[in-house]
């Protein structure tokens, strides 16, 4: 069943409030989907350094790990270290030494994101625990989505959880299934990308960044899957400057959305628009099928 929110902000200066509409809407969607959740924050950034999005396995050894990765690198990091979540940000020449101590590091660590302007957080429980465990009301941004999920096909797990990053400052949430993912992860594969679950979600992610490497636009590579991903799908995708709708041919799930002069706005159901402001003011309407929906900052 899941439920899906997403928000794109047109106006500037609500972006200290990016956190705080997120987490009200992905809280309403609390009832479609009970056993884990997870957020994707677009945020300050710059080409010049690289955020890395850690979570340590053990809750208990979130601050002792960040205090060995930082001195594995041997030079001064800057670290936020949010309940099981690390973020580093750190020059783009630190990258390699970096992504070569989570390796080392398997089994203590994971990383869950990288990019310039995206963070990642994920846990299982419900969206308003997980909310509060990171603190997502005081973030701020230029966009964010949003997944609540209800575990069918796989294991209730922090790694099930959505969003799914295979991609520098990409990623997705899904609502829905796909009958080919299998097929598609082996192709993927042997095109050089590695998976660290058996979502089919997370080969939705993949193979939207393996269009995209291959020099397809977002929207090219979104046109595409509607032909090489067999399924009912609602996708939601962040990139670093912005976000993007589809639902598949047939538009089974369940989707709405609004906008204004001030905002774009995605959810599974109206109740998690009803939470925005002047939402009354917004257009609101239902995506068509099959339809590429996109939003990007100039």
């Amino acid at each position: 069943m899941c439920g899906i929110v997403g928000l794109f902000l047109k106006n500037r200066a609500l972006e200290p409030q990016l956190g705080a509409m997120l987490s009200k809407m992905l809280v309403t969607m609390s009832a479609r989907g009970p056993d884990s959740a997870g957020v994707a924050v677009y945020g300050a950034g710059s080409t010049d350094e690289v955020k890395l999005t850690l979570r340590a396995e053990d809750v208990g050894a979130t601050d002792a790990l960040a205090q060995e990765f930082s001195a594995a690198l041997g030079r001064p990091v800057d670290l936020t270290v949010r309940a099981n979540h690390i973020v580093a940000r750190l020059p783009r020449d630190a990258e390699a030494k970096a992504l070569q101590w989570v390796k080392a590091n398997a089994g203590k660590v994971q990383l869950v994101s990288v990019g310039t302007h995206m963070e990642i957080y994920k846990d299982v429980g419900l969206p308003e625990h997980v909310v509060n465990e990171f603190a997502l009301p005081s973030m701020s941004g230029s966009h964010g989505i949003g997944h609540t999920r209800m575990a069918t096909e796989s294991a209730v797990t922090i790694n099930g959880a959505h969003p799914f990053s295979t991609g520098e400052d990409q990623c997705l949430v899904h609502n829905g299934s796909l009958s080919n993912h299998n097929s598609i992860r082996r192709t993927l594969v042997r095109e050089g990308m590695s998976f660290a679950t058996q979502n089919d979600s997370e080969v939705a992610a993949g193979y939207l960044t393996w269009r995209m490497n291959q020099g397809d636009s977002l929207k090219q590579s979104l046109t595409s899957s509607l032909k090489d991903l067999d399924g009912f799908f609602t996708f939601v995708v962040g990139t670093r400057d912005g976000f993007a709708v589809l639902r598949d041919p047939i538009a089974c799930k369940p989707a709405i959305m609004a906008e204004s002069d001030d905002y774009v706005a995605f959810g599974s159901e109206y109740r998690a628009l009803s939470v925005l402001p002047a939402i009354e003011k917004a257009r609101v309407f239902e995506p068509e099928p099959a339809t590429v929906y996109a939003w990007e900052r100039s």
